[in-house]
C-alpha cells in the first residue's frame, strides 16, 4: 500500500529531513527541483531556480511546514543513508541524494509505522471504557473510513499521520498519570507536548486539557484535601518543568524559524490576527461541498455523537476530551485556509484520530445494546461500518485520480454518481495499476491535476 513519493506540501516537510542529512544545512533548493510539477510550476523560473519572491529576508527558501515530521523520519533515514553508502562502497549506483528509491521507501514506511502506532495507542485508550470488541472495530472504522489511510499511504510525506501519533501519545500518557504524575512523568509529558508542536502547529489547542486539570489541582492545594496532596509550590515546580521541556523540545523548531526567517516566532503562515477568530467558518468545516468533515467522512459524526456519550457518562476525562475536540474545531474553523486547498476531507482533523476512535468505540457500545444477542450485535456493527469503509474506498479512488477535483468545492450528486457508476467500473484496474505500474499512474494524476487547476475553480 505504500505510496512512496514526495508531492504538494511533502515538499516542505521532507526538505526538513533531506536537506540536513544530505547537504548539512537548510538549502532547500535541490528540493524545489526535484518537486512535483504543480508544486515547482509558480516556484521556479526558466531556468530552474527558485524566484525572488520565495526568499525569506535570511536569502533562505521559504518553508513553513513543520519539522516534526523529519525528526520522526530521521531514524528510518539516517539508517537508509548508511546503507546507500555502504551498497556505493561497493559498487552499487543508487544516488545518495535522498530522492532515490530506498530514501523514499524509508518515509514512506516511517509514516506508516508511526500511523499504526497512533492506531493502536488510540485503542488502548478506547478499551479502558469499552469492551475491546467495539475498540478494535471503532479503530478499524477510522482506519479506513475517515481520511487517515490518505495520509498514511497515498501522500505519506505530509505531517498527518504522525499528527495522529503524536496527539495519541500526548493524550495517553496524560490518561495514564492523570491522579498522580511525579515530576519527572511532568517533564516526559512536555518533552511529548514539544514533539507534538513540532509535528502540528494547530495540536496548541490540544493542550486545553491541562487548565481544567490545574483547576482541581490547585483547589485541592489550597485545601490541602489529602496528606499526600501536593502543595502548591510542588504544583508551580511541575508545572514549569513541564513548560521548560516542552520549550527544549520545540528548540528544533525555533532554530529552523530562525535561520529561514530571522525570527524564532515567524511561522511563515498567515498571521493569526488576520485570522477569522470573531466570525468562524463552523458549519463549512463540517458540512461544506469543500473538503467538509462531515459531509466527505461522516462516520466521524457517529464518532461525535459517541463523545458526547462518553462526556455524560465520564464527565471528568469525557469532557476533558470533549473541550479539546470543540477548541480544535474552533481554531481550524478561524483559519483562513479552513478547507486545506488540496485535501481529502478535511485533513486537518485526522490530528484527532484518537478522540474519534474512543468516540466510535463508545457509539458502538452503546448502539448495539438494543440487540439481544452478541452475535447480531456483532454482525450489525459489522454492517454499518463497512458501509463507510466502502464509501470512503470510493470517494478516495475518486479524489485520488481526480474524477472530482482536488481543489476546492465537488458537486455532490456527480460524486454520488460516480460512486455507483464509474467507482465500480474502474477501481480494480487501476488498483492493479497502482500496485503494479506505479510510476506511471502518479503522472498521471499529476496531470490531470494540473489541468484541473488551470479551470476556473469550481463553486458550492
Amino acid at each position: 500500500m505504500l505510496n512512496p513519493w514526495v508531492r504538494g506540501d511533502g515538499v516542505g516537510y521532507y526538505a526538513f529531513a533531506r536537506a540536513p542529512l544530505i547537504q548539512h544545512n537548510l538549502d532547500f533548493t535541490r528540493d524545489y527541483q526535484e518537486a512535483n510539477t504543480s508544486f515547482r510550476e509558480n516556484r521556479l523560473d526558466k531556468n530552474g531556480q527558485p524566484t525572488a519572491e520565495f526568499r525569506t529576508r535570511t536569502g533562505h527558501l521559504e518553508n513553513h511546514f513543520t519539522v516534526g515530521p523529519a525528526i520522526l523520519w530521521s531514524p528510518f533515514l539516517v539508517a537508509t543513508h548508511a546503507g546507500v553508502l555502504l551498497a556505493r562502497s561497493m559498487g552499487s549506483a543508487v544516488s545518495a541524494d535522498g530522492f532515490s528509491t530506498p530514501y523514499r521507501i524509508a518515509m514512506a514506511l516511517a509514516t506508516a509505522f508511526y500511523g499504526f502506532l497512533g492506531l493502536l495507542i488510540s485503542f488502548r485508550i478506547a478499551r479502558k471504557y469499552v469492551d475491546e470488541t467495539w475498540a478494535l472495530l471503532a479503530t478499524l472504522g477510522i482506519w479506513w473510513a475517515s481520511s487517515l489511510p490518505v495520509y498514511m499511504y497515498f501522500n505519506p510525506s505530509w505531517s498527518h499521520a504522525h499528527s495522529a501519533f503524536v496527539v495519541a501519545l500526548f493524550l495517553w500518557y496524560w490518561h495514564e498519570t492523570r491522579d498522580a504524575r511525579s515530576l519527572p512523568q511532568w517533564i516526559l509529558l512536555g518533552a511529548l507536548a514539544g514533539l507534538m508542536l513540532d509535528v502540528y502547529y494547530a495540536n496548541v489547542m490540544l493542550f486545553v486539557i491541562l487548565p481544567f486539570e490545574a483547576v482541581r489541582e490547585y483547589s485541592a492545594a489550597f485545601r490541602r484535601a489529602t496528606p499526600s496532596t501536593p502543595s502548591v509550590w510542588q504544583l508551580l515546580t511541575r508545572h514549569a518543568a513541564f513548560s521548560v521541556a516542552l520549550l527544549v523540545c520545540m528548540l528544533p523548531t525555533f532554530i529552523a524559524h530562525r535561520i529561514i526567517y530571522g525570527s524564532v516566532f515567524a511561522t511563515g503562515y498567515v498571521p493569526v490576527r488576520d485570522w477569522f477568530w470573531g466570525s468562524p467558518y463552523l458549519l463549512s468545516v463540517l458540512f461544506s461541498a469543500n473538503h467538509g468533515l462531515l459531509s466527505w467522512t461522516p462516520v466521524l459524526l457517529f464518532a461525535l455523537i459517541g463523545l458526547f456519550a462518553f462526556w455524560r457518562s465520564v464527565p471528568r476525562v469525557g469532557g476533558t476530551f470533549l473541550v479539546a475536540a470543540i477548541a480544535f474545531y474552533y481554531f481550524i474553523a478561524s483559519y483562513p485556509d479552513w478547507a486545506g486547498i488540496s485535501s481529502y476531507g478535511s485533513r486537518f482533523f485526522v490530528s484527532l484520530t484518537p478522540l474519534f476512535i474512543l468516540g466510535l468505540a463508545v457509539f458502538l457500545d452503546r448502539f448495539t445494546r438494543i440487540f439481544r444477542t452478541r452475535r447480531a450485535a456483532l454482525a450489525a456493527a459489522f454492517v454499518f461500518l463497512a458501509c463507510f469503509v466502502f464509501w470512503n474506498a470510493g470517494l478516495m479512488f475518486q479524489w485520488g485520480t481526480h474524477l472530482i477535483p482536488a481543489r476546492g468545492a465537488i458537486s455532490f450528486p456527480q460524486m454520488i454518481r460516480n460512486q455507483f457508476t464509474l467507482v465500480p467500473r474502474q477501481i480494480a484496474a487501476q488498483f492493479q495499476k497502482y500496485l503494479f505500474r506505479r510510476k506511471a499512474m502518479m503522472q498521471q494524476i499529476e496531470q490531470r491535476d494540473l489541468e484541473q487547476m488551470k479551470q476556473p475553480p469550481p463553486t458550492e
